[in-house]
């Protein structure tokens, strides 16, 4: 198959659900054996995106704006109501071997190891399923083990494992047949704070190492900042934006944080009119300002107080999510 500029096109994908409507109660138990009342649920509606071979690309949002179901038609799981979609070149529905082989799907919920089996079990299955030759099998294995830090857990069953070492295994089993396109929904939801470190990192150098296209899902901020440049915010099955972390933050904070150190104490009245005091101590404060009004109000404390350090700095992407969802 000839090179393509890019692995993913989706052009107005749209999927709907019929959903079953019951009455409560035995009365409505009963209704509901003669006539069954239906309404339906639009999951996605009319989205559209291209993504490039080798990108990482975040797509986010809140609870049930369409994330999951998108991936899922994507990945040729669900069969949409309509549009065209086309990945690698094929028709996800289809479930093409030679598509299926070039694709993994990660959700960070659902298990695909064998519980009572050591992880190795399940690898040596995938070998046979994806029809891995022995010596890049053996090869890949030693090669992501060696990357995921999971040496020491292979060959114990998947049930005495903690929630970090499944989820590496099930990461190791995912990428064995050396997918083009990998597909992460909430891969680190669930895990501490330093194992969600140590999986951003693998996933950052294993998209580098193998120029592998990523869609991540994440409710952490942390996941999509470290890994995506390009992120797409959907919301109610529509598309909010579809641009850089960067270009985001600049459209959307309104505001920007002012940091200073001052070398005597400066009162909360002294502030007033300057800003929204996000903190304040002796000698150091935090000032919310509208974004129009930084220069102003930089100038003003820098003439006002004995100010020894200042910084301004953007809104965090956490800030700005939360603020265009609250928002609709």
């Amino acid at each position: 198959m000839l090179a393509m500029k890019y692995d993913i096109k989706v052009n107005n994908l749209r999927k709907e659900f019929q959903i079953y409507r019951k009455e409560a109660g035995l009365k409505g138990t009963i209704k509901g054996l003669f006539k069954r009342e239906y309404s339906t649920v639009r999951a996605v509606n009319n989205v559209s995106f291209t993504i490039e071979r080798g990108e990482f690309v975040g797509f986010i949002g809140p609870n049930g704006a369409g994330k999951t179901t998108t991936l899922k038609c994507l990945s040729g799981l669900l069969y949409p109501t309509s549009g065209n979609v086309s990945v690698l070149g094929y028709e996800p529905w289809e479930r093409r071997r030679e598509f299926l082989k070039r694709i993994s799907l990660v959700m960070g919920q659902k298990n695909q190891l064998w519980w009572d089996l050591p992880a190795m079990d399940s690898f040596l299955m995938n070998k046979d399923i994806y029809e891995i030759d022995e010596d890049t099998f053996y090869k890949k294995v030693d090669d992501l083990i060696d990357l995921l830090g999971v040496g020491d857990v292979v060959n114990i069953p998947i049930r005495k494992l903690s929630l970090g070492q499944r989820m590496k295994c099930e990461l190791l089993s995912s990428l064995l047949h050396s997918p083009q396109i990998l597909f992460l929904d909430e891969p680190t939801i669930g895990l501490d704070v330093v194992m969600q470190k140590k999986l951003r990192t693998f996933f950052k150098d294993f998209n580098r190492r193998f120029e592998t296209t990523v869609m991540l899902t994440s409710h952490y901020m942390d996941d999509v900042k470290e890994l995506c440049k390009r992120v797409i915010i959907i919301d109610d099955g529509v598309i909010m934006y579809d641009g850089s972390i960067s270009n985001l933050i600049r459209s959307h904070a309104k505001f920007k944080t002012i940091s200073f150190v001052a070398n005597k104490k400066i009162d909360r009245a002294d502030l007033d009119g300057l800003g929204e005091v996000v903190k304040l101590d002796d000698l150091s404060g935090v000032l919310k300002v509208e974004r129009d009004n930084v220069p102003i109000v930089s100038s003003k404390l820098l003439k006002s107080f004995n100010i020894e350090d200042l910084n301004i700095d953007e809104m965090g992407l956490d800030d700005v999510i939360r603020e265009i969802f609250s928002k609709g």
